[in-house]
């Protein structure tokens, strides 16, 4: 695993509902997701998730399925709120939000170039598209990354070796802040909608 997260890591085998709400979340936020009208609307956040509220942005993380917020004290300095998902001592889901990581931002494609630059050596993207999330409407515009990279192996992480799958939308806040979600997994562990579940769960303030 490579030092851009505090702890990029992996999500294990989810169950069959929650791949269902996963379906259910992207039909119903699809325009959201792609090209719908973002609004002052905050965005629908599915039954049993939970939000990690930052002043920039909100984001959603299934709780029903072991997520909860890392305390403030044990997370990165460089994150401002985390979700984590923790089995036999390992992190095996993540959510994270970072905000105001770069100078000289000032749209979501500078964000983007920021954010993607701390992806990390030896990462490879596989998409790049532009979203538009719920929230305030001149800061819905945001860039969506996808990648692939290798786990490290470091702190608590999968083993050395793990191909991972990450996602990043980066954007900038109705106050100039830009900001930087991440989810990471093991590659195969979450499928496309699940991924989108969490990106359509996103509201910019």
């Amino acid at each position: 695993m490579n030092a851009h997260d505090e702890g990029v890591m992996t999500l294990t085998s989810t169950s069959t509902k929650f791949r269902a709400l996963g379906a259910a979340v992207v039909a119903t936020l699809g325009l959201v997701l792609v090209s719908g009208c973002g609004g002052t609307e905050a965005a629908a956040v599915p039954d049993g998730w939970g939000t990690l509220d930052t002043k920039s942005v909100s984001v959603g993380y299934p709780e029903a399925a072991g997520y909860a917020p890392q305390p403030a004290a044990e997370r990165s300095e460089a994150n401002a709120a985390v979700a984590l998902k923790q089995e036999e001592g390992l992190r095996t889901g993540m959510v994270s939000v970072q905000l105001d990581f770069a100078t000289g931002v000032s749209d979501a494609g500078e964000a983007a170039a920021a954010a993607g630059a701390g992806i990390g050596l030896g990462a490879t993207r596989t998409d790049t598209r532009d979203v538009r999330l719920a929230g305030e409407e001149s800061a819905s515009e945001a860039r969506r990354i996808d990648y692939e990279f290798t786990s490290s192996g470091e702190e608590s992480t999968p083993a050395k070796g793990t191909r991972m799958t990450g996602v990043v939308v980066a954007g900038v806040d109705s106050k100039g802040v830009p900001f930087a979600i991440r989810i990471n997994a093991v590659k195969g562990e979450l499928s496309p909608a699940e991924l989108d579940s969490f990106v359509g769960s996103i509201t910019v303030k």
